[in-house]
């Protein structure tokens, strides 16, 4: 069972998170229900902000993706952190709760012209740029835009593998995303920006993966990151300016994970760095991070109501939640691994393994295989911790069932941040032609 510091049982035996029974979240606001504490945000933020003073021209960029919601960016923002996003809709909702725009990066390997137009109308700080297409029609949104000068970064492929599920590595050879550095097509697209009159360069950037425990990825990253970085100003004559090295740093999502504290990954890094900038005689550039899951993750909960249990003799048995792969679909993406706890019974024993199953009509609607829990009964309330990142931002309606709500918590109190669907909004963009009518 994970435990912070925004969790306590309390006298009835009932979990807590930020001050308040989560029992009487589930009566106030319903479940499904995803809950946030905001203290746990806030304070992962200051030790990311503090850790990486140890560089003074850095900054810590939320990676936005992992949960994007204007009362997040609002959080973010007040910390001193900046942002980056990967579609027209990310953006648009940092823009709506107002985030300063120059301390937002925009991400993605397939960017569209509107995508990109809207992200220079609103003056971004940067575009990452991925692919010769996207150079294309950087080029064609200055033009169309009184030659507006664009600052641009180059996402790289380092070519550095991590110890990590298939799905979320993005530095092998074959990945989709960026320009690989050992076929010399990163300092190519370099190159072009340089010589491009409507484009400024500004840096380099790679992400090697993410739900990495250990920085000695992260290190081999950075040395083949300054690498570049000194063949660009060798070669091209040109410093590097901001070094973005992006996220991926591990979380706990079972007990006996254990991941590198924060500090350890950001301090490491930069130790390196300045080892690195001194062999290779490059000037010291502007460093990034952009941890996101590990911003949000652990701050978040989600709750279920069990309905239905069915036991399968000598087989399995499971016990099915209100909710499901419509509003978590890691395990049925890549096998996620999550903790559990009743949490109306907390003080109670396991004493049976079950398979937490979903309501969507698939048999791959599961949450948790071989979850411990005390004997359950239908009206617990079962919550699964760790769900703070990527679970709102993938969830989806499938089955046409609701996108759950989600609760901001803070010092015992309590309000939406992302307020309940209707069956109407289910249907409120559906259109009958005329000829059906």
């Amino acid at each position: 069972m994970i435990i912070n510091k925004a969790f306590r049982i309390n006298e009835l035996g009932h979990l807590e998170i930020g001050g308040i029974d989560c029992v009487d979240l589930a009566k106030e606001f319903g479940t499904p229900l995803y809950v946030l504490d905001e203290q746990s945000i806030r304070n992962v933020c200051k030790r990311y902000v503090k850790a990486a003073q140890a560089y003074p021209d850095s900054l810590i960029c939320f990676a936005s993706k992992a949960l994007s919601v204007k009362a997040i960016y609002k959080i973010i923002q007040s910390e001193n952190l900046g942002t980056d996003v990967v579609s027209g809709g990310e953006l648009y909702t940092a823009a709506a709760a107002g985030f300063d725009m120059d301390k937002v990066y925009f991400h993605g390997n397939n960017k569209s012209y509107d995508e990109l137009v809207m992200a220079v109308k609103l003056g971004v700080h940067c575009i990452v740029v991925d692919n010769w297409n996207e150079l294309e029609l950087l080029n064609r949104v200055s033009r169309d835009n009184n030659n507006a000068k664009i600052k641009c970064m180059v996402r790289v492929n380092p070519g550095v593998e991590a110890h990590t599920h298939h799905y979320i590595q993005t530095s092998l050879p074959d990945s989709k995303f960026g320009f690989l550095l050992a076929n010399g097509s990163a300092l190519e697209v370099v190159k072009a920006i340089i010589d491009s009159d409507n484009l400024e360069f500004l840096g380099i950037h790679c992400h090697i993966g993410s739900q990495i425990f250990d920085d000695k990825p992260f290190i081999a990253a950075m040395d083949k990151m300054t690498e570049f970085a000194a063949q660009i100003y060798n070669n091209l004559k040109t410093p590097v300016k901001e070094l973005n090295i992006g996220g991926g740093y591990g979380i706990r999502y079972m007990p006996e994970d254990n991941p590198l504290s924060f500090e350890d990954y950001i301090t490491g890094c930069i130790q390196a760095l300045k080892e690195m900038l001194k062999t290779k005689n490059i000037p010291a550039p502007r460093l990034i991070f952009e941890p996101g899951r590990s911003i949000v993750g652990e701050a978040g909960i989600t709750l279920y109501s069990v309905g239905s249990i069915k036991e399968i003799k000598g087989l399995k048995k499971y016990v099915a939640i209100d909710g499901g792969m419509f509003d978590n679909p890691r395990y049925a993406l890549y096998q996620a691994k999550y903790s559990c706890i009743l949490a109306n019974r907390t003080n109670e024993k396991p004493v049976e393994t079950v398979t937490i199953a979903g309501k969507c009509c698939e048999s791959g609607d599961i949450i948790i295989e071989n979850a411990n829990l005390p004997k359950a009964k239908t009206g617990d309330i079962l919550a699964v911790f760790s769900t703070g990142a990527y679970n709102y931002s993938m969830a989806s309606n499938y089955n046409r069932n609701l996108v759950p709500p989600m609760v901001l918590v803070n010092q015992g109190k309590a309000q939406y941040i992302v307020k309940p669907q209707t069956y109407e909004d289910l249907i409120s963009r559906d259109d009958i032609p005329e000829w059906l009518k």
